[in-house]
């Protein structure tokens, strides 16, 4: 993949150097210093400032860095590894099969049911009305489209999940993220204007997102194994500590490019690296595919395509560890206060939302590392 994407490089290098120059004009026929603060203002961002995304940062450097060091330190004592490569942290650090945990679109809808009837069945009842309505496409066949998302109809008030599933655990997680939004869509239903449903994705996904982690309560749907169950668990968990310090880092690189504009690429290429010391490990030896670390940012689409359209999921990461924290200290209380904030819609602001949640839109490095101590206990009782 790296191979390919090198062949590209220069291309892709000069490409981006003109969409900096001609979005930093559009910020300056727009009145504003630099195209971060016009992207603020355009994408509706009341809720909260470039300063509340660079504490973002620190929490994450500060929190959740020192975590994915002690992963890929174990992945190390597992794989019995002198040193890591880049490639050995996308294997299984045992050689174990991947989990399949269904055969088929019909076996994944059916243990779904299953699985989110013994966390509510008013979950499993929207997933079944759904099902009965013709309005879930999980198969995967020669010719579909990629990808998988849920899509409210606006006419009929009900949503549509697609996906493309092939039986692995990544197809678990897709299916009950985007039942998280289809059961969102259902809960919003009420609301009189389409205007209201339309909540910015620090709340849409943090109804997806939450589902995912309450959704493990029910996983023994799709694993009879209780080793395989546990293995699937701490996946989960070890991907939600994995991918928010990567958020950070395209975060932190988007607010220094658009805060430099006349930078030049080796500028560029130093800042990446200086952030992806900041936000890695520092475990993994790129000796000899420098150029893989120096250039990993143009696999990330939302820096050329959606412009600062990514530290939303990191906020509604961190919203649903904390959704999770209230299900698992009182089940009841907590999927009352999850439904009772989806229910708003987007009538009240992002922080007044995961209030009616229970919850806070606080990116403190004190907040942040009592989500994780949360998270860490939890990981080790699977154990």
């Amino acid at each position: 993949m790296y191979e390919r994407r090198n062949v590209e490089t220069d291309k892709l290098e000069a490409l981006f150097d003109e969409m900096v120059q001609k979005r930093q004009q559009i910020a300056l026929n727009a009145g504003f210093g630099n195209y971060r603060d016009y992207m603020f203002k355009a994408m509706g961002r009341y809720d909260y400032t470039k300063e509340d995304c660079f504490q973002f940062h620190n929490a994450i450097e500060k929190a959740v860095v020192p975590l994915m060091r002690e992963l890929m330190v174990r992945r190390k004592s597992e794989m019995g590894l002198e040193q890591l490569k880049p490639w050995d942290t996308s294997v299984d650090p045992l050689g174990r099969e991947p989990l399949k945990p269904f055969d088929g679109g019909a076996d994944l809808l059916s243990k779904s049911l299953n699985c989110l009837n013994s966390v509510d069945s008013w979950f499993s009842g929207c997933l079944e009305y759904m099902k009965n309505n013709n309005l879930l496409d999980l198969e995967s066949r020669k010719g579909k489209a990629p990808g998988g998302y849920n899509y409210p109809l606006a006419e009929s008030n009900v949503p549509f999940i697609f996906m493309n599933a092939s039986g692995n655990l990544r197809d678990v997680e897709t299916l009950v993220h985007e039942a998280g939004h289809a059961i969102h869509s259902f809960l919003m239903a009420p609301l009189e204007l389409n205007s209201f449903k339309n909540t910015p994705s620090e709340v849409a996904e943090l109804a997806s997102m939450s589902m995912e982690l309450i959704s493990m309560d029910g996983w023994n749907a799709y694993f009879d194994n209780e080793a395989e169950l546990t293995r699937a668990k701490l996946e989960q968990i070890e991907g939600v500590i994995s991918t928010l310090p990567w958020i950070a880092n395209v975060d932190a690189f988007q607010h220094w490019v658009y805060e430099n504009p006349n930078h030049s690429r080796k500028e560029r290429k130093a800042k990446w690296l200086e952030l992806s010391a900041r936000f890695g490990t520092g475990m993994v030896d790129y000796t000899g595919y420098e150029d893989a670390l120096a250039y990993s940012w143009h696999k990330q689409l939302h820096i050329f395509e959606i412009p600062f359209y990514y530290i939303e999921y990191g906020f509604a990461q961190l919203g649903a560890i904390g959704m999770w924290k209230l299900y698992t200290e009182n089940r009841t209380q907590g999927l009352e206060s999850y439904k009772k904030a989806l229910k708003l819609g987007y009538t009240q602001s992002i922080p007044e939302v995961y209030a009616a949640a229970g919850l806070e839109f606080n990116f403190s490095e004190k907040y942040v590392t009592d989500l994780f101590d949360f998270l860490q206990r939890t990981k080790m009782n699977f154990k």
